[in-house]
């Protein structure tokens, strides 16, 4: 403040006040609310003495209110609301007491006192309060933030504080978009002070130049979030892949969408195929294959809940032939029946062709390449879907063909390079916003679908190896097989059957190559089993198939009367007459 000679010190000084006055207004709220206490209770004390009992039920109200629906009044924590009825009701008790005995008589002016202090203490150590607090400031300088970081004319619409930071809706000025305010959050972060990193930048669908700042002060996915299991009975259900920023589940549907998985080594990608995997597991009208070229190190673990697992570049080739081949039965069958549209059901199930690291098909198994490329042309209407994981599908990985261009669901965990992220999630996602380059820890990862269109990041959640083993061992007896009119389309493709060591001829559909072994090895030891039978684990560690797998080639075996079950989960071979 300058003073001269022309100037009065009067006005200055109560310009001063006020504005000190106005701006901690928050810190002064305690003893703003032991003045104005005190003054009501000498007014009702002078002019309405007998009014202490309708204070008394109103304050009693009050509290009643503030206790059971404080929410309404954003007051979300039980000890947020128990502070507020408590300060009502010392306030409503003292106001009622003073009207009726008056203000100066012992020991209310003592009891104010104290009870403005205890009141004020936690008050002032309100951490939401206090951020509140600073939020308003740092936001009353929007101004010249906006004209620092090139954005002058914008303006700050509303803004609210949560647990992790706070919100800002932001008007911007005419001929500013969306695009350009993303460009500069480095900037705003600057101008804001806050770490790198934290600013997120997200579009109001319904206005082009309205948008939301989010400040992430505190990191919510900081901490890894332990999987609550399956949240789905059936494919047509969205997967509840993990949680966003927010706190709102990150849910997708898989039904007719191929889905494209992408990400660093690290990044938890691995991590998002589990989760997907917990959740189909569990759901009886799906069928899952897989396909691992590292000799099943990654989908060995569910090998129980899948009905077919490829872990050489053979059976990958193998396995995605017959995919294609069920998809033309099937679309076959829908025609003959006037129908467009493959309905999942226990009898009926969808099939998911899930394959890990798919750029190594292309080099492998060039064939598995161009029928996964059929699949991702027309699978969707016969419920014939793809999954593919990989570290960076640029066109040379994902082949020639059209397989990365049909995935509707495309979730990017941490890629190295900025160009990544388009690759992932598609042409132009980097300028408009969906950075995964800067995702900072494994399983975080944005998503892209139909119903995902804005980029919010969200954690994926975590299922450790204990986890798998139990959700598999716990699925696996209630897998569906493969219905009729897949399996018919099998059998129209495979060659020749061949027959199994003592000469009986296996399911005229069982596959070549390693299945094929499987199933031979299988047949040994059926026929070589003890009057007792053999378990369903030792078959499982005999044959290195998983129990849908074994359940299914059981019952192929038993309608043709070559096996019988002896007790519950023991089999052998159908002893000779």
């Amino acid at each position: 403040m300058i003073l001269s000679d022309d100037l009065e010190f009067a006005p200055l000084a109560v310009v001063a006040i006020t504005r000190a006055l106005w701006r901690y207004r928050s810190e002064l709220t305690p003893l703003t609310t032991a003045l104005l206490t005190f003054v009501s209770g000498v007014i009702l004390h002078t002019g309405y003495p007998t009014w202490w009992p309708t204070v008394l039920i109103l304050t009693a109200v009050l509290a009643w209110v503030l206790v059971f629906f404080g929410r309404w009044v954003n007051l979300t924590r039980r000890v947020e609301r128990g502070y507020a009825a408590a300060v009502v009701l010392l306030v409503g008790g003292w106001i009622a007491t003073a009207a009726a005995l008056g203000p100066f008589t012992s020991p209310l002016p003592a009891l104010l006192g104290i009870g403005g202090v205890l009141t004020a203490l936690p008050w002032w150590a309100h951490r939401r309060r206090r951020a509140r607090v600073r939020v308003e400031r740092t936001l009353a300088a929007w101004p010249d933030i906006a004209q620092a970081v090139g954005l002058t004319g914008s303006r700050i619409q509303s803004a609210i504080v949560d647990l992790w930071g706070y919100r800002a809706r932001i008007a911007l000025a005419r001929g500013q978009t969306v695009e350009d305010a993303i460009a500069k959050i480095p900037a705003l972060e600057s101008a804001l002070g806050t770490r790198r990193g934290s600013a997120r930048i997200q579009p109001i669908p319904e206005r082009a130049n309205r948008l939301e700042l989010r400040i992430i002060e505190t990191d919510p996915h900081a901490d890894a979030i332990a999987w609550p299991g399956p949240s789905i009975t059936s494919i047509i259900q969205p997967v509840k892949l993990g949680v966003f920023e927010d706190g709102s589940p990150v849910r997708v549907s898989l039904l007719r969408r191929h889905a494209l998985v992408g990400g660093v080594a690290g990044a938890g990608k691995s991590g998002g195929v589990n989760i997907v995997l917990g959740d189909l597991s569990a759901c009886p009208d799906v069928v899952i294959w897989g396909v691992d070229l590292k000799r099943g190190m990654e989908l060995l673990p569910w090998a129980s809940c899948l009905d077919r697992l490829a872990t050489t570049p053979q059976e990958a080739e193998t396995l995605m032939r017959d995919a294609v081949a069920i998809l033309d039965g099937r679309a076959d069958a829908l025609a003959q029946h006037g129908k467009r549209v493959w309905e999942p059901r226990p009898d009926a199930p969808a099939l998911i062709v899930l394959i890990d690291e798919y750029a190594e098909l292309v080099d492998d198994a060039p064939g598995a390449i161009r029928h996964a490329d059929s699949i991702a042309r027309r699978g969707r209407a016969v419920a014939v879907t793809l999954v593919a994981a990989t570290q960076r599908p640029s066109q040379k990985a994902m082949g020639q063909g059209a397989v990365r261009s049909q995935m509707d669901v495309r979730l990017s965990f941490r890629v190295r390079e900025r160009r990544d992220v388009d690759l992932i999630l598609g042409q132009g996602m980097l300028k408009s916003g969906w950075h995964s380059h800067t995702l900072n820890a494994p399983g975080k990862f944005l998503i892209s679908a139909p119903e995902h269109d804005i980029p919010r990041r969200a954690r994926t959640y975590l299922l450790d190896d204990a986890g798998v083993q139990r959700t598999a061992t716990h699925h696996a007896p209630r897998r569906p097989a493969l219905d009729p009119v897949s399996v018919a389309a099998l059998e129209a493709t495979t060659p020749t059957a061949q027959a199994t060591p003592d000469g009986a001829n296996p399911p005229k559909h069982a596959r070549p190559d390693g299945t094929q072994d499987a199933e031979n090895a299988m047949w040994t030891a059926l026929r070589d089993a003890p009057a007792d039978g053999v378990s369903i684990d030792d078959l499982m560690r005999t044959t290195g198939m998983g129990r849908s797998w074994i359940y299914y080639r059981l019952q192929e075996h038993a309608r043709s009367e070559r096996v019988i079950q002896v007790s519950r989960g023991r089999w052998r071979a159908t002893p000779e007459p």
